[in-house]
């Protein structure tokens, strides 16, 4: 009775771990099957995937050329209203360090204002009319050094740049002709080097940007997935009034937010608004219709709301982060890449905004952006119309 026991015992002991066996067995098939059925549909869906795979490259690409400290291309305005040897000796130094660019040379101080407004100059060097002179008699030469500090960062950066090609100038020279200058040093339009007198512009855009493009983008697409949007492209509205109704809301929201963001600079960190608070406003509008038409067109050209969400991302967040000056200068980027930046809407939204905040400035000075601006709005305002009309016909 005992052998039989422990027999059956055994038996159903055997019969218990096979099950299990077959059961562990099949959970891995059912697992191997489940990731299979993921990975086809990730397949499936080429565009999400070639977005997946593009985004971290790129990301990877931009933030490797945009993340550099040093800055290249500074514009170079000269002032010098009586040119000697020492003072075009200097100004040669600068031309052949390669990181100088020499924009205007002028025998009077007025000219360099409006190149700073424009934003057409970095530095400025004022000779004095006996520069050099002083060399005679062992006191030093005096040279006004003006920096654009609206980039705190950068403007000290040129500055130390500036300091060490005069310094350079001046070890070089033999020593019965040595010279001693003393560089006067003023630091325009944030002469504290407050940090979020730079970051505030720039953050305005990035709210625009996140309000207008990303969020139209969802909103579109989420209208479009659920069968809406159909609905109203065979109803009697016009694919310009259907767009018209969809980007108001979002516009009257990102005018509000601009509001906020203004009071917020002004109540909280103190940021100077120097210039034209309704000209600010109005460039807002017009920003935020480039941003708003960028959505439009990402939702009708994309067929999920996951897929527009990563592509708005991609066309808008990206870019105005690396490529627009808010963060890293555009003086700093290679050659190369600077021609890519133009294409970028808020690169001119953010010399728009520092120059009215920061700077004082004015349309006068500041037409060409907004030129940009509004031809850019005009061009992605007609292609997110179009957009809808094949789907119509």
């Amino acid at each position: 009775m005992t052998g039989a026991t422990l027999a059956g015992d055994a038996a159903g002991g055997s019969a218990r771990s096979a099950t299990s066996r077959g059961a562990r067995h099949s959970r891995r098939g059912a697992l191997r099957a489940f990731v299979v059925k993921e990975l086809h549909h990730i397949l499936r869906d080429r565009q999400t995937l070639t977005i997946l795979l593009l985004m971290p490259l790129v990301q990877v690409v931009l933030f490797g050329f945009a993340l550099r400290s040093d800055v290249r291309n500074i514009r170079l305005a000269v002032v010098d209203p009586s040119p000697n040897h020492e003072s075009i000796a200097l100004r040669d130094r600068f031309r052949g360090t390669g990181r100088f660019r020499v924009v205007m040379t002028a025998p009077t101080v007025g000219a360099v204002e409006p190149l700073f407004r424009r934003n057409q100059a970095d530095v400025a060097l004022v000779f004095p009319p006996d520069f050099g002179s002083q060399s005679a008699d062992s006191s030093p030469s005096q040279l006004l050094m003006l920096v654009d500090a609206s980039d705190p960062n950068t403007g000290t950066t040129m500055q130390a740049y500036t300091r060490a090609v005069i310094t350079s100038y001046q070890n070089d020279q033999a020593p019965q002709r040595a010279m001693r200058i003393v560089p006067d040093v003023r630091m325009r339009f944030n002469q504290t080097l407050e940090s979020v007198n730079l970051f505030v512009p720039g953050l305005i855009a990035l709210v625009l940007t996140l309000v207008s493009a990303l969020m139209t983008a969802i909103s579109l697409s989420r209208e479009n997935e659920r069968g809406t949007l159909e609905i109203l492209l065979v109803s009697p509205l016009k694919p310009a009034q259907i767009i018209v109704g969809k980007v108001l809301p979002y516009l009257g929201l990102a005018f509000a937010n601009v509001i906020t963001a203004l009071l917020a600079a002004k109540l909280v960190f103190d940021v100077p608004f120097r210039g034209s608070l309704g000209l600010l406003l109005i460039e807002s509008t017009v920003y935020s219709l480039v941003s708003l038409a960028l959505g439009v067109l990402v939702a009708s050209n994309t067929p999920s709301q996951r897929a527009a969400m990563l592509v708005a991302l991609m066309a808008t967040m990206l870019p105005n982060v690396l490529l627009s000056g808010m963060v890293f200068p555009i003086a700093s980027m290679p050659r190369w890449l600077i021609p890519f930046t133009y294409i970028v809407p808020a690169r001119w939204f953010i010399v728009i905004a520092r120059g009215i905040m920061l700077k004082g400035v004015g349309l006068e000075y500041l037409w060409r952006e907004t030129l940009v601006l509004s031809g850019m709005t005009v061009f992605l305002l007609t292609a997110a119309i179009r957009s809808f009309k094949p789907r119509i016909g």
